[in-house]
């Protein structure tokens, strides 16, 4: 199922994970290790999995990560919704 036309889902959900590892460098200086480790798996899961889904093997296997990045999209809307009701206390 590869397709190497430009990708806008994936090029922005690369970009997002570099984002991603850029913000968790700022919490691990903050000491925020345990909260910057979930948010760097999470976030950096969802352009892997978007990533890997262009290789699906069938229909059925896209739509599974596919559905496998938006749960990874959740869970890192979920932390960084945390981080942004600490951010006073992380002194970002």
């Amino acid at each position: 199922m590869r397709n190497d036309k430009e990708n806008p889902i994936v090029d922005k959900s690369f970009q997002f994970a570099i984002e991603i590892v850029e913000f968790c460098d700022l919490l691990y200086e903050n000491r925020k290790y345990v909260i910057g480790q979930q948010l760097l798996k999470s976030g950096t899961s969802i352009g892997a999995n978007i990533r890997e889904a262009q290789n699906a093997e069938s229909k059925a296997d896209f739509i599974h990560k596919m559905k496998i990045a938006a749960k990874e999209a959740d869970e890192t809307e979920y932390w960084l919704s945390y981080v942004k009701i600490q951010i006073r206390t992380l002194q970002i």
